[in-house]
Formats: structure tokens, sequence, C-alpha cells
């Protein structure tokens, strides 16, 4: 049984991730160098320094800032071991035991990339180039960036080990700024802060724990407590709790064998364990990123004063919207602001107040408002922000009902499908360019909400509407059993993220472009990302298609 170590909070500051600089500027762009390297951090004052995967050697990684339409070319250099530290289970496709454990690929998260620049999960490359995998094309990517200012992520996206790579610390922040942003008089410098929550559990030598089989309560049971209850059910507290207890009915499992989303205990903010920040009394601008491979995070600040949330995944509401608590899934963002100014001398909490959340995992980080204020505040809280074109419904080419279903494995685990296909099933999401359409995802896997995350564009969120899961699974047909709810406020704007809970159809609205090729698109559990909840997807132009 994995016994957890205990931590005292709020002992170690908040660290900023640093800014890379490119190695140089000109007409054409900027060229960046980045190095994904084996190194040990400190992540609180009680652990000793953690062996951890980074690029740079640091985590989080480096934060990008470029600007809109500013190309920016990396090369991506892996200087991993050919081992994993991690447990890597060598029965799902992808990870077979024939491939290299120290192979890598990026993906810049919600960004408008080439195809031969998105990150392919079957583009990884080993040390120095020496191994690549079927799908590699290049060694230099190219980012365009030509879309709003938004709050984007890189990480791992490599097939089959995806999970562990990002779990092992290769995430990092991509910025991209405009006129617009600038024209917002926004708090900024050291009064904007980029904030990147994990969770994590530790050994008492430092090392990460990550569980190598299911515990014997979740070898791929499908989880049955308060099934249906969209955000706020328990499912994540039984894998919490039980994480690394004894294995008594996984005789018939293979070792290491994939665990079903595991929630660590122990939550990290920029690489540092329940940190606190000091802060003036005045506005400060976060952009938070629940980074995690599968928690689920509901903030609130325990003084009960508002976010005013001016962004979301794909860069800037329309107007600010004034909440008191959000929910963030794997992958999802929200910009906000926050005001401090009447709240000197106080020391305020953000929690994360989901109700399967253990006691060590409701507290994420501390302000306190202790620093004088150094010069008057004259940053704004803008009303309007910007002008968002929507997707008309009436314009939509196609609408696609795609099925998130659950079956079982040859070893009685979970096996979660997109549409009931697996990853090497025919491209059956074939979209010709510039295209819109609305996806209708039908929920029936009776546990926490699935982040279903496309990958190139987009998207506006529609509603989502109950339906009989029952008659669903008997007939096919959908019978819609109440009236379909808009987005929560915090979800307008454009996503790329979205929350699909159990028992609703998901209702979301893309134009698909601007570029052609294969990309994918997937749930954002890591650990069901890994084992086949994820799919190709073609985005073509019809003369191109027409030549085959």
């Amino acid at each position: 049984m994995h016994a957890k170590v205990k931590l005292k909070k709020f002992v170690d500051k908040l660290p900023i991730p640093k800014t890379i600089s490119p190695i140089k500027r000109d007409k054409n762009g900027s060229y960046y160098k980045v190095t994904m390297k084996q190194f040990s951090q400190k992540l609180h004052r009680d652990l000793p320094p953690t062996c951890l995967w980074g690029y740079e050697g640091t985590f989080p990684g480096p934060t990008f800032e470029v600007m809109r339409n500013e190309t920016a070319f990396v090369k991506w250099m892996n200087n991993l071991p050919n081992k994993h530290f991690l447990p890597v289970d060598t029965t799902i496709h992808g990870s077979e035991i024939t491939l290299p454990e120290g192979r890598t690929v990026v993906h810049v998260h919600g960004g408008r990339t080439p195809a031969h620049s998105d990150g392919y999960p079957e583009a990884w490359f080993t040390r120095n180039f020496q191994q690549t995998g079927p799908l590699f094309e290049r060694e230099v990517y190219s980012y365009p960036n030509n879309q709003p200012a938004t709050t984007l992520w890189y990480h791992d996206h490599t097939i089959g080990i995806t999970r562990l790579n990002v779990y092992a610390g290769l995430a990092g922040f991509y910025l991209i700024r405009d006129e617009n942003e600038q024209s917002l008089n926004l708090p900024k410098g050291k009064y904007e802060i980029p904030l990147l929550i994990v969770d994590r559990s530790f050994n008492p030598d430092g090392s990460l724990y990550y569980p190598s089989e299911p515990s014997q309560n979740n070898a791929g049971l499908p989880h049955q407590n308060n099934a249906g209850q969209a955000h706020q059910n328990n499912a994540g507290q039984a894998r919490q709790n039980n994480a690394g207890q004894a294995h008594q009915n996984n005789a018939g499992l293979p070792h290491p064998s994939l665990v079903p989303p595991f929630d660590a205990d122990t939550i990290l903010v920029n690489g540092k364990v329940y940190p606190f920040l000091d802060v003036e009394p005045r506005k400060y601008r976060f952009r938070i990123l629940n980074a995690s491979n599968s928690r689920i995070l509901t903030l609130k600040m325990d003084s009960n004063q508002p976010f005013y949330q001016i962004g979301t995944d794909r860069g800037f509401l329309e107007t600010t919207v004034k909440i008191n608590e959000f929910i963030l899934m794997s992958a999802e963002r929200v910009d906000v602001i926050i005001d401090f100014s009447q709240y000197y001398g106080q020391t305020i909490t953000l929690k994360n107040v989901t109700k399967s959340a253990s006691p060590e995992t409701t507290d994420v980080m501390q302000f306190r408002v202790t620093v004088p204020l150094i010069s008057r505040d004259t940053s704004s809280l803008p009303t309007h922000l910007r002008e968002i074109k929507g997707f008309p419904k009436s314009m939509a080419k196609r609408t696609r009902d795609l099925k998130l279903v659950r079956i079982n494995d040859q070893y009685g685990r979970s096996l979660n499908l997109l549409d009931g296909k697996s990853w090497m099933d025919r491209i059956s999401e074939k979209i010709e360019v510039d295209t819109i359409e609305i996806w209708r995802i039908i929920n029936i896997i009776d546990d926490v909400p699935h982040p279903i995350h496309l990958h190139l564009v987009g998207f506006q969120i529609l509603g989502r509407r109950p339906f009989d899961v029952s008659h669903f699974q008997k007939t096919g047909n959908l019978i819609f059993t109440g009236p379909s709810t808009p987005p929560e406020p915090y979800e307008m704007g454009l996503k790329d993220t979205v929350q699909s809970p159990f028992g609703f159809v998901t209702f979301i609205i893309s134009n698909f472009g601007p570029f052609t090729g294969r990309y994918v698109w997937h749930c954002h559990l890591l650990e069901h990302e890994d084992y086949e909840m994820m799919r190709p997807m073609e985005v073509f132009k019809t003369q191109d298609w027409r030549k085959r």
C-alpha cells in the first residue's frame, strides 16, 4: 500500500516560470531550441529533490511569449534516457515492448498549427532523433500563431505514454499576445502570473509515485457511485484513496498495467507543493491551467471574493464575467483578474471545492496580501474585451453523433472508446477544410465527465441536453428527457476542451481549418487517451481528396 507523504502547506514561495528567449529573430520569425532532459528539482522544503523530465530541465517548462502572426520555429530536442522511470504498460497499443521508452513528441495545446507541427502521437522521436515514429516528418516545428491573444500550453503527446511523460514534468505555458490585448490595459509585468496546477504523489525519498497497476477496487470496473452528477460526483475518491492497495484480484493482469484515471494526493502550483504568493492590495491577472492527468478542480477563494474572468481556452471572452467559482478539467484554462485592494493584511486560500477532493487536495495555494502598494494601480478591469464571430448553426454542413462508450478488454480492464472505435480503426471523421460542423457528443459512461479535446480548432459550446441512456443503449435512438442547458458563464467564448458529463449530449460547433492534414481528437483524461480513447481526424481539400 502506498503511504501518503504528509507535507506542511504554504511554506514555499510560488515560483514564476522563466520566459524563454529565441536564439534569433528575423523577418521570417523567431527561432528556438528546447531540450527535454532528466533532472532533479526540489518541489517542497521538506522533500529531497525529485527526479523529473522537463523542457530545458525545469518543471514547468519555460513560458513562450509570442506575438500574433509571428512565426515561431522550435527545434524540440530529446535528451532523455532510454528507459522511463515510471511504470510502462507494454500491453497497450503504441507502447509495445519493441518501442523505446524514452520517446517524445510535443503538442502546443490549443494552437492553430499545421499538421506537420501539431505533435501527432505517432510522430515521436528519441534521443538525437536516433529512432522516430511512423509519422515523424521534421525536426523543426513551425507555429504561425495566426490566432488572437490566448493562453495555450505545450506538453508531451506520445502515443501510449502521454500520461507518464506529462506526469514526469513535460508541460509548460505558451502565450500569444496581440494589439487588442495591449489596448485593454490589463495588469501586466509582475502583476500577470501563470498558474500551472497539477496533482502528484510522492514516495518518502522524494521520488514521484505512480501506481504500476490498478487497485483491487478499480481493476477495470465502472465507477458506479453518484453516476450522472455531472461535475460533483465522487468517482475520483475511490481511485485516490485506493491507489496502491493490495491487488488480490489482479492476478490476471499484466505488470505493469495501466490504471484508471489516477488522482494523486498532493497539489502543486508552478512546481511547488501548496505554495504561497505575497501580493499587493491591487489587481492581478492569473492565467490558470489544470495540467493534471485527470483531477477535476473546482476553484474558489475562501474569502468568497469574486474572480473576474476575461478569457478561456482560446482567448478573451466578449465581456468580463464575474464568477465565484469555476470548474477546470484536465487541459482547461481560465484567464481571470483578482482584486486584492480591499484585503490588505489578510491571508486568502485558493480552494479546490470539488466534492471528491480529499482533505489534502482541498487547498491549492495561498495569497498573502502583505506587500504595501508600491505604486497606484492604474490597470483596468474592462467590460468589453473583443468581438467573437460565432459559427452560424444554419451554415453547418454536417451534424455528427459521436458516442463515448466503455467495454472491458481481454484482462477485464476498462476500455473507453470514442464512437466505439479504437485508434487503428479507419478514419471516420473526414472533414472538408473551412466547413462548419456540429458535433453531438453522447456520453453513456457512468463516471466523471470526460474532457473532450479537438486539435487544430476552437469551438463554441451550444449546450448540454439530458437523454434516456437506457433507451439509447437498447435502440441507438436519442430521446431527450429535458431541455438543453446553456454553457456555464465561464465556458463562453471559444474553447478547445469541453466537459462531457454522463447522460447528456454535449453540443459543440466549429469551423474546421485553416490547415489540412491529419489531426486527432481525444479524451484529455490522460490514462484514457493513452488507452484507445483517441481518434485520428482528417481535414482535407476537395480537390486533394478527388486525386486519391
